[in-house]
């Protein structure tokens, strides 16, 4: 389920591509071009997003490359561009826009003639307006509107036909082309269908108000799916074009992407951060909520981190450069977020096996019908099965069905993306919206992650200050909270710290380490257990540390128990309503930690926690999950630590908070870059709402469809004389596929 943001290139040659297509309209073209890719050899996922005209494609490096995949989308009909991974993404973006611009402004200019053209064969249709040589101008007048509005449509049909497909365009042409080339026949030879017994009819007017119906539903979808990666270019936008950069003693504006890593960079007050980094002087108040949604401006000093996109609100500061301009947090959320917008729901595979099958069953259909009245129609049958025909075809494009789902993950991506929740694919979207347990990590998960030494006891000949110095010392290479914070009480009492030797991490027991020439065990009670350390020095002190739900953390100094050190870690401020949050939500809570049983049973007795396990080493998590998983439960598992990798991986979901480690982050399915614990309940209710939307689109697609096919055909017209006009069978299908990307931008409005 979970799958690297980025491709990944260490132990595989597997590569990940994106292409922009140009001529998807229907889900039936999303098909095609995706069972097309899968033939080839090498190829190992190819996904098709109608809503972004995109196609991301991973696959074996070594048997087939991004030519020979542009070539396949090209075979099929389409035009493919492949699209620079390291591309400036503003230039990118605002090269996309421009296009997107002119295509809108010449599809509107040649819509409105045509409307025109078209309001005056309705006139002169319907009006029975007579006049020498009528007959001949509505055959001008249609004849415009197919060229310039129809155009479109009957050239890719065409293209699809020469490459033995159908789609939506192949409908629109055959329908509107079959009304307009009946008519002509009429126009050019009247006496031809007298001769055999038919009454000629002209069908000019609906094949013109198909085309601009049609056309009008295109129109007001490309603006409307625009809007669905509003988000996306919203977070493209955040990234500043040039940076202030000191070299030597000038400040010099450069292309942010020239950027090296470790230069240093000016920012002044109203100015974007063009890159991460750390500060190095100065101060200053920094509104991040762009990339955290967190409304309130962050207050930075020397020495905290500061990201690329956020703006700086009140003083100038100098910072550091951290990460390559193509490595910082913006950057990898835009990633991460195109890539949940690329990506399908399991849900979504049930419009792509319907689509596969969709307008060739249609065609067939279309054609029964046909023949079927116009063997027991009512006179004359000919007009009759005709409009049957075109009707069927109209009516059933499945333009409506390719963007049920797309343009909700899109949106709904997006969306979350501006209120720092970033998923990963759509498996994730969908599975977290079926979730029924949240397992939690204690330590920086419900704790605030700042383990402090609440008392020291030394034993066995050491002073507590000896002892707080040694394990300072044997600590000052660890990047462990608790450790972390034995280094922080070393420097308070201002002990000096000696260079440890021969510093090794026993990963879920503690560190062991040499100084002084003397070798020293900091950990847990199964550290000390496994290596033989008689603790009766202690005499009761362990107990009240324990009584107290305290973590106790022993030091061992050349195999014998030199102290106990107790440390503790505040809650969260939100943890209690966050586990309130979640069991309203109809989920159950428990407890997963490494730490001791006492400790693990009073965070669980604070926040009613039922079920919890203690003292779990980190494969122990996973192994855990597992167990539970075969209880039947579908698993959310919260952490930020590298340890609790292996669950987040286990997990059905795993939510990995923004502020851990690398690791963490990329084992997870859905990151929380505001770091809150909140953000799990957001994310719940955000998949569950998405899901919604789609089940709504898809309902709607479906049922449209349903509906609208047996009362085309005729099924109603023998109880009740009802047959579907094929220009009202147009105007419903623009109408459907409009409703269903309006339908997805409400969205926008998640809170």
């Amino acid at each position: 389920m979970n799958m690297p943001s980025e491709p990944v290139e260490i132990s595989s040659p597997e590569r990940e591509d994106r292409f922009a297509v140009k001529g998807m309209h229907c889900a039936s073209c999303v098909s095609r071009i995706e069972k097309s890719l899968l033939n080839l050899e090498g190829v190992h996922r190819a996904l098709a997003n109608l809503a972004t005209g995109e196609v991301r494609v991973a696959y074996e490096a070594g048997q087939v490359d991004a030519s020979r995949i542009s070539e396949q989308i090209t075979g099929e009909g389409f035009m493919a561009q492949l699209l620079d991974p390291a591309a400036d993404l503003g230039e990118e973006e605002a090269r996309r826009g421009k296009e997107d611009e002119q295509k809108y402004k010449s599809l509107f200019h040649k819509l409105v003639i045509s409307a025109v053209l078209a309001v005056a064969v309705l006139i002169i249709s319907m009006g029975q307006v007579e006049f020498p040589g009528r007959d001949w101008t509505l055959w001008m007048l249609a004849t415009g509107v197919l060229i310039l509005t129809g155009g479109p449509f009957f050239k890719a049909a065409w293209t699809r036909l020469l490459h033995f497909g159908a789609d939506m365009n192949t409908l629109v042409s055959l329908g509107a082309g079959t009304a307009y080339l009946y008519s002509f026949t009429v126009t050019l030879a009247p006496g031809y269908w007298e001769a055999i017994g038919q009454i000629p009819h002209l069908y000019y007017d609906a094949a013109v108000v198909i085309i601009v119906l049609v056309g009008l539903g295109r129109l007001l979808e490309a603006r409307a799916k625009r809007k669905t990666t509003k988000a996306l270019r919203n977070l493209i936008g955040l990234q500043p074009k040039t940076a202030s950069v000191i070299r030597g003693e000038e400040e010099i504006k450069v292309p942010y992407h020239e950027v090296a890593t470790g230069e240093t960079v000016l920012v002044r007050p109203g100015e974007i951060l063009p890159l991460d980094g750390k500060i190095i002087s100065g101060t200053s108040s920094i509104d991040e909520s762009m990339l955290t949604g967190e409304p309130m401006p962050v207050e930075k000093i020397p020495g905290d981190p500061v990201f690329s996109g956020s703006l700086n609100r009140t003083g100038s500061f100098r910072f550091q450069v951290t990460s390559a301009a193509s490595d910082t947090l913006l950057r990898r959320i835009i990633e991460l977020v195109r890539e949940a917008q690329s990506s399908k729901s399991p849900i979504a595979r049930l419009a792509d096996v319907v689509s596969g099958y969709f307008v060739p069953a249609i065609l067939i259909i279309a054609l029964i019908s046909g023949a079927f009245w116009l063997k027991f129609g009512p006179e004359p049958t000919l007009p009759f099965a005709l409009q049957v025909f075109v009707s069927i075809l109209i009516i059933a494009c499945p333009c409506a069905l390719g963007l049920a789902t797309p343009t909700a993950i899109t949106v709904g991506t997006g969306r979350g993306a501006e209120l720092g929740i970033l998923v990963k694919n759509g498996e994730a979207l969908e599975m977290a919206s079926k979730l029924d347990t949240i397992v939690l990590d204690k330590t920086g998960t419900l704790t605030v992650g700042q383990p402090r030494v609440l008392t020291v006891r030394a034993t066995g000949g050491f002073s507590e200050d000896e002892l707080i110095r040694l394990c300072g010392s044997a600590e000052s290479v660890s990047e462990h909270p608790v450790g972390r914070a034995l280094v922080d009480l070393a420097e308070e009492k201002g002990l000096s710290p000696s260079e440890p030797r021969g510093f090794r991490a026993l990963e879920g027991f503690g560190i062991e380490a040499e100084v002084g020439g003397r070798k020293l065990l900091i950990g847990n009670l199964s550290l000390m257990k496994e290596q033989d350390i008689d603790l009766a020095d202690l005499g009761s002190w362990l107990e009240e540390v324990l009584g107290a739900g305290e973590t106790p953390v022993f030091a061992a100094v050349d195999g014998r128990i030199a102290g106990l050190v107790a440390v503790g870690d505040a809650l969260r401020p939100g943890s209690p309503d966050f586990v309130n949050a979640i069991r309203e939500l109809g989920m159950e809570v428990r407890l997963l930690t490494g730490d001791h049983s006492l400790a693990a049973k009073k965070i669980a007795g604070e926040l009613g926690i039922d079920k919890f396990l203690a003292e779990v080493k980190p494969d122990g998590k996973a192994l855990a999950i597992k167990e539970w998983q075969a209880e039947g439960k579908r698993l959310g598992m919260v952490g930020d630590g590298i340890n609790d990798a292996p669950a987040l991986a286990q997990a059905d979901i795993g939510f990995a908070l923004g502020s851990g480690t690398e690791a963490a982050i990329e084992a997870g399915d859905i990151t929380l870059v505001k770091n809150d614990l909140l953000g799990v309940v957001t994310a719940v209710r955000l998949s569950r709402r998405i899901l919604g939307i789609i089940r709504q689109n898809l309902f709607f697609a479906f049922l449209y469809n349903m509906a609208g096919v047996p009362i085309a055909a005729g099924l109603l017209y023998p109880f009740t004389g009802w047959l579907l006009n094929p220009m009202i069978g147009s105007a419903a299908m623009a109408l459907s596929s409009i409703s269903v990307v309006t339908n997805s931008l409400r969205l926008r409005r998640f809170k």
